[in-house]
C-alpha cells in the first residue's frame, strides 16, 4: 500500500487529460471516482474498463471507477480535481458548489479563461462558498504520455502551501514529479496563452517557415505571455518554469498539441470548424484567443502575436497574411 492508499479523489471530466490524471492518482494508490457528464459516457468506461473514446489503449487501475453521478461522485472526497474544456467549468463548477461540503479542496487542471468574462479559472472558484482552498495544476505534459508512464514534471500552484505540497503529493511518482509554487495567477496565464501561441506556431510552420521562424515565434511569445502575466499580478520566474517556458515549447512542437494541429490546418486552407472536426477533441486556444486579446487590451499590453491569430480566426484574414503583418512591424529593441 502506498501513502496515498486512503485518499479518495473524485476526477471531474472524462477527457483525454482527465482520464490520465484518474489512472496516474489510482496508480499511485488513491481510491478515484472519474466523473463524465454523460452517462452513456460514463456506462463505456466502465463496460471498456478503459477509455476507448478519448484515451484508447489505456487499461484502469482497480482503483478507479467510473459514474455520471455527480453527487456519487463527490461523497466523502478528499480532493475535487476539474478537468473539463474551460467552455464548460463554470456550469461544472457552479452544480460541484451546491454538492461540497464546507472546508472543502478543489484543483483543476483546465487550461483557459472563463468564455464571455475573460477571467481567470481561479476567480470563478473563489466565489464557491464551501472550497476552503484551491489548487491549478500545470505545465508541459500530454496526456498519453502521462499513461504511458513516460517521465513528466509539472507545477501545483495554490496559496495554501499546505495544499499545494499534499496534491502533489497525490501526484509524485517514479516517472511524474510535482513541483509547488504560490502563483496561481502566473501558472494560470502560461496555462492558458501558450495554446494561442501554438496555433500561431501550427500556421507557421503548415505555411513552411520553417525552423528558424519557430523558434523566434516562441521566444516572442514568451515575451507576450511575460508581459500579460505580469500585468495580471504573476511572478516573473513562473514563466521561465515548466508552466511558462516547457508548457510553451512542448506545445508549439509537437503535433499531439491540439492547438498546433489546429494552426496546421488552417494553414492548409481549412475552416475553424472543419480544423475541429479533424481534431476531433475540445481546440482551447481558439475562445482562448479571443480572451486573452480582450485582456490585453484592457490592460494596455502589447502582444502583437496575440493580435494576428486573433484576426486570423475572427476577421478573416489568411494565415499568410498574419504572418506577413508580423514580419512587418517597425524594428525595436528585444527587450520588452
Amino acid at each position: 500500500m502506498t501513502a496515498n492508499s486512503r485518499v479518495s479523489i473524485a476526477v471531474l471530466g472524462a477527457g483525454s487529460w482527465g482520464t490520465a490524471l484518474a489512472i496516474l492518482l489510482s496508480r499511485n494508490g488513491a481510491e478515484v471516482k472519474l466523473w463524465s457528464h454523460l452517462r452513456a459516457h460514463a456506462d463505456e468506461l466502465l463496460r471498456d474498463g478503459e477509455n476507448r473514446a478519448f484515451l484508447r489503449g489505456h487499461a484502469f487501475p482497480p482503483r478507479l471507477e467510473s459514474t455520471a453521478d455527480l453527487g456519487y461522485a463527490l461523497e466523502d472526497v478528499d480532493e475535487t480535481l476539474v478537468a473539463v474544456p474551460s467552455h464548460a467549468f463554470s456550469d461544472v463548477l457552479e452544480q460541484t458548489g451546491t454538492i461540497l461540503k464546507s472546508g472543502s479542496t478543489l484543483s483543476w487542471a483546465t487550461k483557459g479563461l472563463l468564455p464571455g468574462t475573460g477571467e481567470l479559472l481561479h476567480e470563478l472558484v473563489d466565489r464557491i462558498p464551501n472550497i476552503a482552498s484551491s489548487a491549478v495544476i500545470s505545465g508541459p505534459s500530454f496526456a498519453t504520455e502521462v499513461a504511458r508512464g513516460l517521465p513528466t514534471a509539472l507545477t501545483v500552484a495554490s496559496r495554501s502551501s499546505d495544499h499545494s505540497t499534499r496534491l502533489a503529493g497525490y501526484l509524485h511518482s517514479d516517472s511524474f514529479r510535482a513541483y509547488t509554487s504560490n502563483d496561481v495567477i502566473g501558472l494560470e496565464v502560461g496555462g492558458a496563452a501558450k495554446n494561442v501561441m501554438a496555433i500561431a506556431a501550427g500556421i507557421a510552420d503548415g505555411l513552411g517557415f520553417g525552423a528558424n521562424t519557430r523558434a523566434a515565434l516562441i521566444t516572442r511569445g514568451l515575451a507576450e505571455i511575460t508581459r500579460l502575466g505580469l500585468a495580471l499580478g504573476g511572478a516573473p520566474e513562473t514563466f521561465m518554469g515548466l508552466g511558462g517556458l516547457g508548457d510553451l515549447v512542448l506545445t508549439c512542437t509537437d503535433d499531439q498539441s491540439r492547438n498546433r494541429r489546429m494552426g496546421l490546418a488552417l494553414a492548409r486552407g481549412l475552416s475553424i470548424e472543419h480544423a475541429r472536426q479533424e481534431i476531433g477533441q475540445e481546440v482551447e486556444g481558439v475562445p482562448t484567443t479571443r480572451e486573452i486579446r480582450r485582456k490585453a487590451q484592457l490592460l494596455g499590453v502589447n502582444m502583437p502575436i496575440t493580435e494576428q491569430t486573433y484576426r486570423v480566426l475572427y476577421q478573416g484574414i489568411s494565415p499568410k497574411e498574419g504572418v506577413q503583418a508580423l514580419l512587418g512591424r517597425s524594428r525595436k529593441q528585444e527587450a520588452g
